[in-house]
């Protein structure tokens, strides 16, 4: 059998790895390794452990010695450019709902000022007018009670469609 003797020196250095393998296990969040996941101009996505010059969805991610990531959090892996051009982005979209309701609102404008110049014509024709109730039977109005209907719907006209081209 061969004795094998350590010297001080070896056994202050085994205790020194000892005591890192240990403390990279116990502490991993204290070892992680910063990764910049990016997209390249081309399209291609880009790893690198230093923050990409003229990138886009730059991500910043932390991976432990096991090849796991730290999980900080949701926002822990957002960079000020990546925060920025979502910010963007969704300000983009928020204008582009603006408009699209805007003009979903004047469509629906002008087809009710559309619906009330058909009703005052027909309530100004001169020929018998009813409304339906609510079980569907026919009620037909005397003279008085059209043209009260009409001085209502020219009110409404008035009040409402007065920008609109007749």
């Amino acid at each position: 059998m061969k004795t094998v003797i350590i010297s001080r020196i070896q056994r202050r250095s085994a205790l020194l790895c000892l005591c890192a393998l240990m403390s990279s296990s116990i502490l991993p969040a204290a070892n992680a390794v910063t990764i910049y996941k990016s997209v390249g101009a081309f399209g291609e996505q880009k790893y690198s452990q230093t923050p990409p010059q003229d990138a886009t969805d730059v991500i910043v991610m932390e991976l432990r010695p096991d090849g796991r990531t730290v999980d900080a959090g949701q926002m822990s892996g957002q960079t000020d450019a990546n925060a920025s051009t979502e910010q963007s982005e969704l300000e983009q979209r928020n204008a582009e709902l603006e408009a699209k309701l805007r003009a979903k609102e004047e469509q629906d404008l002008a087809q009710r000022c559309q619906n009330l110049r058909t009703n005052l014509t027909n309530l100004s024709t001169g020929e018998r007018v009813y409304e339906k109730d609510d079980q569907g039977n026919r009620k037909y109005l005397d003279n008085r009670e059209i043209e009260l209907r009409r001085e209502t719907v020219q009110k409404a006209l008035q009040q409402y469609c007065s920008g609109q081209s007749t």
